[in-house]
């Protein structure tokens, strides 16, 4: 197998997953967070199962990027195009492995299995676009680029202050869940998961690649349907006090 081939397939692959992920999680929330349970394997504190988990997505495209700088025979043209489409990807995961679970406070364990499938899936999907980008990745300055740079730095906003509403719902030393407000909050019960949703759609809007595709729609399978189970915890937990306008994961929508 070649290895255009082999990317095709591990793309493939991807989709076909997360439209098996989307149905099953529809009825089967995520068993991490506030759904955690404990059939899926013993507890593994927050903060360690987040910076063991997403680390790979961040080491692997530096590792090529390194490799492209030092150890091949690589044109200007080569290296500039590698570098702007894997940077969105390298900061995002720089952000999700080395400072997020630093600020986390208090969060829940996270059960073996969730974090070891997301540790391989972020294995498999470092490899995936980073080994593309760099064998096959052609950076050309147009508006769809500069929409794909837009989308995804507003994305990572979004996600970044999401995060930060919900860290600071709590006191020191409080306990429980509180409705949050602010930002996309404001339009969607799951604000994180449609940041992040526009993030890598942004991401393949920029790259304009089956396996950046692949990434955007596994993303929307995997937490749309974790929006929903969120957005009906919400209403079923706080009744009328939760905002009656604000819906699930599309602002107006759903």
């Amino acid at each position: 197998m070649i290895h255009s081939e082999l990317l095709f397939y591990l793309s493939m692959t991807m989709i076909v997953s997360g439209i098996v992920a989307f149905f099953v999680l529809l009825f089967v929330p995520s068993p991490y967070g506030r759904n955690a349970n404990s059939a899926f394997g013993p507890p593994v504190p927050a903060k360690i199962a987040w910076l063991i988990q997403e680390i790979p997505a961040f080491l692997i495209p530096v590792y090529f990027i390194i490799e492209l700088l030092f150890f091949k025979t690589s044109d200007s043209s080569n290296v500039r195009d590698a570098v702007l489409l894997l940077a969105p990807f390298i900061l995002h995961y720089f952000q999700r492995s080395l400072i997020y679970p630093m600020l986390i406070r208090g969060g829940k364990p996270m059960p073996a299995v969730p974090f070891l499938l997301a540790f391989i899936f972020c294995i498999y999907n470092g490899y995936l676009q980073s080994s593309y980008i760099i064998n096959y990745g052609y950076f050309h300055w147009d508006f769809i680029s500069a929409a794909g740079y837009a989308l995804f730095a507003a994305g990572m906003a979004g996600n970044i202050h999401s995060d930060q509403i919900l860290r600071s719902l709590r006191k020191p030393g409080e306990t429980g869940y509180k409705i949050p407000h602010g930002g996309l909050f404001s339009l969607v019960s799951g604000a994180n998961f449609l940041a992040e949703i526009v993030e890598w759609t942004g991401f393949a809007l920029l790259n304009h690649s089956l396996p950046a595709v692949a990434f955007a729609l596994f993303t929307a399978a995997n937490t749309a349907p974790r929006a929903w189970h969120h957005h009906l915890w919400y209403l079923k937990k706080f009744g009328d006090e939760y905002p009656k306008n604000r819906k699930a994961i599309l602002p107006y929508l759903i």
